[in-house]
């Protein structure tokens, strides 16, 4: 079996094929077809197909939205938590003032990078998701991403 490449920035983002590539596209073929047939023979029934192909699409897209904010919220308190533990005294009032973008990225900082990239995000107030993840040199895989 081949071994997993280390996670870095090129390679981090989560793609799910099954999702991504068959679900997705098999929903919205649903949409188009049940839109062509309620435009070229127009009734109740090919208006409810249409209802009923949007609902589909809106809950595969929800599935994977409210699971992303449940991971969010894991995220941010599993940060605020390693924070507490890793950051010297005068970078922890700010603990609770960073956004869940600045969070999601510092979460791949290793625990020894964290403290000086945490105080560079505060000093330079930087909150872009992708510079802070650019700026790390040691990365911390989170290889358990929804």
């Amino acid at each position: 079996m081949a071994e997993t490449p280390p996670q870095t920035y090129r390679n981090h983002a989560k793609l799910v094929p099954s999702f991504h590539y068959v679900v997705l596209p098999i929903f919205l073929a649903n949409l188009l077809l049940a839109l062509y047939r309620m435009f070229t023979v127009f009734s109740l029934t090919t208006a409810w197909g249409v209802a009923l192909a949007i609902g589909l699409l809106m809950v595969a897209i929800f599935a994977r939205v409210f699971a992303l904010g449940a991971q969010d919220r894991i995220i941010r308190l599993e940060e605020r938590l390693r924070m507490q533990g890793l950051l010297p005294n005068e970078l922890k009032p700010h603990i609770d003032e960073f956004t869940m973008d600045q969070l999601a990225a510092l979460r791949f900082a290793s625990n020894e990078e964290l403290p000086n990239l945490t105080k560079k995000v505060v000093d330079d107030s930087i909150a872009d998701r992708k510079t802070i993840k650019q700026m790390i040199v040691t990365w911390r895989a989170d290889n358990q991403r929804l």
